[in-house]
């Protein structure tokens, strides 16, 4: 099992990863490089889901009636859910195998980060491909700028007691609760608190953010610099799929959407 991983996804997605650093000459440009190549290749398989996402959103107002309507008959609620979207040709469940592919990527990837970012030069070496291979005296500079993507982002001052998270981390956190808050429906109705699903979902787009920031503190900034840009690609994909969603009323409130 371990090796069929291997051959199938960490040594491929190892070596497109040096190769693009022996293209870019810098190891954040080849993250940066990697995460948009692959969104890229898994954009057909998340289309069709952010756009039975956008039919979703549509449906709230109907939702939120049906909510009313059936309030103290939840198995009522659900077989009116499921007519509803069965007669306008949405399948809840169609998001779930993108979801899980992109989940299995982002393992693999995170364990060829962590490879190059705390393995000496040498294992790396010994997992790439035979025309993919660096000189044996290669040192993989691991600095983006003024950021060493081998250490946490985290910014010190004299005199506190603790770290505070870094441009990186706040900017991933931020770009993650955007991306989440438009996939709501624009005027989405509070959650009713005895609506589980609904009510998870909205907690999610708070909870993330901060498993952003907690994570954050622990891994490589190598990695929180793939969640900013994978984040940051998946809310363009989203705006294209289905427009502001439920950040409209702040667009609003800029001045920017009449």
């Amino acid at each position: 099992m371990i090796e069929i991983w291997n051959t199938t996804l960490f040594y491929p997605l190892l070596n497109l990863l040096m190769w693009l650093y022996k293209l870019t000459g810098n190891f954040g440009w080849a993250v940066i490089s990697l995460t948009v190549a692959l969104r890229a290749i898994m954009t057909p398989l998340v289309w069709n889901s952010m756009k039975a996402m956008k039919k979703q959103q549509e449906l709230a107002p109907e939702l939120a009636k049906l909510k009313i309507e059936f309030k103290d008959k939840k198995q009522e609620l659900m077989t009116a859910q499921a007519e509803l979207y069965k007669k306008n040709g949405i399948n809840p469940a169609s998001g779930c195998l993108p979801q899980i592919l992109q989940i299995v990527v982002l393992i693999a990837l995170f364990n060829a980060f962590n490879l190059v970012l705390k393995s000496p030069t040498s294992e790396v070496v010994s997992k790439l491909y035979a025309f993919n291979q660096l000189p044996a005296n290669t040192t993989i500079s691991t600095w983006f700028y003024n950021i060493n993507l081998v250490k946490p982002d985290l910014i010190t001052i004299p005199g506190m007691k603790f770290a505070l998270p870094g441009v990186l981390v706040l900017l991933a956190a931020l770009v993650q609760f955007l991306s989440s808050k438009m996939m709501m429906a624009e005027n989405a109705p509070k959650a009713d608190p005895d609506d589980v699903m609904a009510s998870s979902q909205e907690q999610m787009i708070y909870m993330f953010p901060l498993m952003t920031i907690v994570f954050g503190y622990q891994f490589p900034a190598g990695l929180v610099l793939y969640w900013l840009v994978f984040s940051l690609v998946s809310g363009i994909q989203q705006y294209y799929a289905t427009g502001w969603g439920g950040l409209t009323p702040w667009i609003k409130r800029l001045g920017l959407l009449k």
